[in-house]
């Protein structure tokens, strides 16, 4: 399963990166494979793995806010390992060269 996502604190603050590190920090130290960039994270684990840490990363912004807005899009393919880096192999393939990811 991949899981792309993005959360933040909504509440007039010109910028949330102080809080958003927080939450790489819990991603990071989980162990799921994952790939961050400017606008989202991409999770790749189960259904059991990714949605608990996503709640905590939720829950993490909710101590100091009262407001946490998030978009989250998710492909549940069974059987399916090693996607995060397998399908950008697989432009990469079809392209014959190397892209930005």
């Amino acid at each position: 399963m991949l899981v792309q996502f993005s959360m933040f604190p909504t509440g007039g603050k010109e910028s949330a990166s102080a809080e958003v590190a927080q939450i790489i920090d819990l991603i990071d130290k989980s162990g799921l494979p994952y790939k961050t960039s400017a606008m989202a994270t991409v999770l790749e684990g189960e259904w059991d793995e990714i949605f608990p840490l996503i709640d905590k990363c939720r829950l993490l912004l909710r101590q100091n806010n009262r407001r946490v807005y998030m978009v989250l899009t998710m492909d549940d393919r069974e059987g399916a390992k090693g996607r995060l880096a397998g399908k950008v192999a697989s432009l990469e393939e079809k392209l014959k060269r190397k892209i930005k990811s």
